[in-house]
Parts: structure tokens; C-alpha cells; sequence
């Protein structure tokens, strides 16, 4: 096994030795000096290695392990995870950046008015059709180009801020930049593809009947009730989704 022979711990570096380690071990990695499926050294080979007691070695082999990087099997030692394509996590990355850019990006009302719900409304909000609901439209556009068509429902209760917040378009950028209202727990997303209406066509200065990426959403409140369903649609040449598997060098 060839390794980086500048890889050792440092004793003057205010950073501890644990830390190092972590690095020293991801690096390794990284560059092939162990590859998927192959077993770390032992507790006691990597003691003696880096002259770190057994107490530090098990503490980065458990970090190594949240971070997804190598699998412990008790009795077996440690081995490098292989590349699972079915554990790639995809994030809402672009979205993030357009509501981070409040200089080029602006979020449009287009209506916002109290209505009935519907069986499907009603269904994703577990309330009783016939319910009054706020139902929301917003275009999302950066400079010139809309980029996002957004529907929205909420459960209509006059007790919630959310309801005044949801209403204001700077609830939007909350979310998505981590300054969401604390009446909100979690949210459930979901992506699939679906094609423009003549509607979404129109707002989003596209082509009737083009690909387009849609994300609904169901927000919940710190009691698990359902408080907002909605989508966001979006042609599929203005929104992306990228994610890295494996680990980088």
C-alpha cells in the first residue's frame, strides 16, 4: 500500500489530533490509497501508525462512519463504503441561490384569496372538504426571466402568523435560506416531471406542452398538522438538480 508520506500527525497544530486524522484517512481515500470495499487498518495498527490512543482512533472511525465513508462490522474491522448511487441526495441548490439574490430576484403575488377546498385539497391538508383555505399564485422571476410558477394552499386560521407571513413574499426567501417562520416543523417534498399548461406556459414565457420540473410541498407545524400544500413548476432548461457521490479529493 503506497501512502502520502506527509501523512502524519502534526503535534503543533492547534488542530487536534482526531481531526487530523479524519483527514489524513479521507484523503487516503479520496486517492485510491484505499479503495471501496477495502479494510482500514486496525485499531491497533493505526494506534502505533499515528501514535494516537485507541480512545481518538475510535472516535474518528465513528465520525468516518456518520459521514458515510466507511462501514464498521463488528468482529470483520472497517471497510471503505462503496459507491451506492440509491444513497445520492439531490439539494435544492438553485432555488437557494435564486432567493439568496434579493437584488436580481423578485417574487410576484399574482393572487391571493380565501377559497373552499377541494377533495384533493382537503386530502393533502387533512382537513374536511369545504374548508376555508387561503389559496396563493406567486411568479418567481431573475432579471427578465420568470423561473418559477408557485401554487399554494393553506389551511385558512386567522389564530396563525403563518397565514400573514405566507402572504408576504419575503416568506419565500425564509425558507429556502433558512429564516423560515418558526410556526413551521418540516416539509415534505417531492420531485417529478410533468409538462407546461397553457397557464404555467404563458407566465413562464415557454412553450405549451414543454418538460418541466415540478416540486410539490406539504409544510407542517410544531403539532404535525398539515399547514401549507403547494408546487413549484419550473421548465426543465431553468432548474437543476445536481449531487456528488463518493468522496471527493
Amino acid at each position: 500500500m503506497k501512502e502520502n508520506p506527509s501523512a502524519a500527525i502534526d503535534r503543533r497544530s492547534y488542530e487536534p489530533a482526531y481531526a487530523q486524522l479524519v483527514n489524513i484517512l479521507r484523503r487516503q481515500i479520496a486517492t485510491g490509497v484505499f479503495r471501496p470495499g477495502d479494510r482500514l487498518p486496525s485499531e491497533s495498527q493505526l494506534c502505533q501508525r499515528y501514535q494516537v490512543s485507541p480512545m481518538t482512533v475510535r472516535r474518528v472511525i465513528n465520525i468516518l462512519v456518520e459521514q458515510g465513508v466507511v462501514i464498521a462490522e463488528q468482529g470483520r474491522g472497517t471497510f471503505v463504503k462503496p459507491l451506492e448511487l440509491g444513497t445520492a441526495a439531490f439539494h435544492l441548490d438553485d432555488l437557494q441561490r435564486l432567493f439568496r439574490d434579493e437584488a436580481y430576484t423578485t417574487v410576484k403575488l399574482l393572487e391571493a384569496r380565501i377559497t373552499s377546498a377541494s377533495e384533493r385539497t382537503a386530502r393533502k391538508l387533512d382537513i374536511e372538504a369545504g374548508q376555508r383555505t387561503v389559496f396563493i399564485r406567486r411568479l418567481i422571476s431573475q432579471g427578465e426571466t420568470p423561473v418559477l410558477y408557485h401554487r399554494e394552499h393553506l389551511v385558512y386560521d386567522p389564530t396563525r402568523p403563518i397565514i400573514e407571513a405566507e402572504m408576504e413574499v419575503t416568506a419565500l426567501r425564509g425558507l429556502f435560506n433558512g429564516g423560515a417562520k418558526s410556526t413551521i416543523k418540516r416539509g415534505d417534498l417531492t420531485i417529478d416531471v410533468t409538462v407546461l399548461t397553457k397557464e404555467e406556459a404563458q407566465l413562464l414565457q415557454s412553450t405549451i406542452a414543454v418538460a418541466a420540473f415540478r416540486v410539490e410541498h406539504i409544510f407542517y407545524d410544531f403539532d404535525d398538522r398539515p399547514v401549507s400544500w403547494g408546487w413549484f413548476i419550473s421548465p426543465g432548461d431553468r432548474l437543476r438538480f445536481t449531487t456528488t457521490v463518493g468522496i471527493r479529493d
